[in-house]
């Protein structure tokens, strides 16, 4: 049986995917649906077909799954703001579970590896410090909203369920703004117009904001204005900005900047320590699991204060500077030179002087370390997706601490790299899954790896 774009077909969902994707199969053949949970029976329609695999959309839905709820906005489905915003929540803690333990079995070969319950939030809306929302022209209205999934195409969106709901408020402000000095939004098929995106970030504790004003060119007429006027309506704002874009590219920030009105940075707290965050700082969107997050890490790794610590990808400073009062000392390295001033900083701030920050690569800094004497008993990782670099990997095992505490944002190449650490003597004692991301398919976890010994 031959399947044929724009036909439809009556099936039975049996699976999801790691995106949360409804999985049919007709005689072998995978269609992925969205919106569709296992053990329904629904009529989709094949909107694409490939060699391999295809995607289906639901037109009747015969039955619902248990764990089904009502979708607040299907834009947010079809946008991917929320892509399991249908599943009930303890369903989605569940799904999550179970895609660490599947790629610990398919890719890492540990089936036996525990894998701990996903530990949730009471409420698991409204949590996102951060939005980064693009500005179209629609009607002869500057337009907020998300693109549809896979496309170019603008879904006006004014309430995103998963971002401090003063966020979505102040985007409509600075949106409404913008309009009424006339600037214009950024067209990019022809690579006009000026505004592109309003990035905002609040401070979960300190409730301080920050407004970015993305733009195509430097020029920015009455852009100090435009601000005293952002001020004035959001008081909150304590910085507004402007990043300056001229580049044809699905890049959101460009690396010029000009401060329009206050200061360069928000602060904010997380396991009681205070942090400046700049606009292109990267800080962990959902304060709240965060602090359970770095909280279950530090506990993993059972500190003491003759412990060194080395904080590989530490970013502004937020693991090291959370556990340094435990220990004798802490290294921190960072690739982006932003982000070690602003750990150096915020060392300061919190009166912590047994911290020092270098940037550059780990595997490179690290071997320097091991030739000054420098021998940490506790690795602290925490990469961005694609995971450990083998020549990070292989510098970490020759610094040959007792413990590894790896934080992933990707489950794959967290299975990829325990599997690596294993054929240098490291063995994984068990992965703790905590939810930073609710309604989406993403999950961060900890894993304890002990040297053999």
């Amino acid at each position: 049986m031959t399947i044929e774009k724009n036909q439809t077909y009556t099936v039975t969902i049996d699976d999801l995917s790691y995106e949360g994707l409804g999985v049919a199969h007709i005689e072998g053949f995978p269609l992925f649906v969205e919106n569709a949970l296992p053990d329904e029976k629904v009529t989709i329609k094949a909107v694409k077909v490939g060699k391999k695999f295809g995607y289906g959309k639901v037109m009747e839905r015969f039955n619902d799954n248990p764990e089904r709820q009502e979708v607040k906005d299907l834009d947010l489905l079809r946008s991917g703001i929320a892509p399991l915003s249908h599943m009930t929540y303890d369903y989605q803690l569940r799904f999550k579970q179970e895609q660490i333990q599947n790629v610990l079995k398919s890719i890492a070969k540990m089936p036996d590896l525990p894998v701990e319950t996903t530990l949730g939030m009471k409420d698991p809306f409204g949590y996102r410090n951060k939005a980064q929302i693009p500005v179209q022209k629609v009607e002869n209205k500057l337009t907020t909203g998300f693109y549809r999934k896979n496309s170019h195409t603008l879904l006006p969106i004014e309430n995103y369920l998963i971002q401090d709901p003063a966020i979505d408020q102040a985007i409509l402000t600075v949106r409404d703004i913008l309009q009424r000095f006339n600037v214009k939004a950024y067209n990019e098929r022809d690579n006009t117009g000026f505004i592109r995106h309003i990035v905002i970030r609040r401070g979960h504790y300190s409730h301080e904001m920050m407004v970015i004003l993305v733009t195509r060119t430097e020029r920015f007429f009455k852009g100090v204005e435009i601000a005293e006027v952002i001020k004035k309506e959001l008081p909150e704002v304590v910085s507004v900005i402007q990043n300056i874009n001229p580049e044809k590219t699905n890049v959101i920030m460009g690396r010029e900047e000009k401060v329009l009105l206050g200061k360069t940075t928000i602060d904010d707290t997380l396991l009681g320590k205070t942090y400046r965050i700049s606009s292109q700082s990267f800080y962990q969107v959902n304060t709240e699991q965060t602090e359970v997050l770095y909280q279950i890490a530090i506990d993993l790794a059972d500190l003491n204060k003759e412990d060194i610590v080395v904080d590989a990808y530490c970013g502004i400073g937020t693991i090291g500077l959370s556990l340094a009062e435990k220990v004798k000392h802490v290294y921190g390295v960072e690739i982006v030179p932003q982000a070690i001033e602003d750990a150096k900083a915020n060392a300061k701030r919190n009166g912590i002087e047994n911290a020092n920050y270098e940037v550059g690569k780990a595997e490179k800094i690290m071997p320097r370390w091991a030739r000054e004497g420098i021998e940490p008993s506790v690795v602290f990782v925490d990469p961005p997706r694609k995971g450990l670099d083998e020549k990070f990997i292989e510098a970490s095992v020759a610094a040959n601490p007792e413990k590894i505490v790896y934080i992933s944002c990707n489950p794959a190449t967290l299975a990829r790299d325990l599997k690596r650490y294993e054929t240098f003597g490291y063995q994984a004692v068990n992965v703790q899954p905590v939810d930073l991301f609710p309604q989406t398919h993403h999950v961060e976890s900890v894993t304890l790896l002990v040297k053999a010994v």
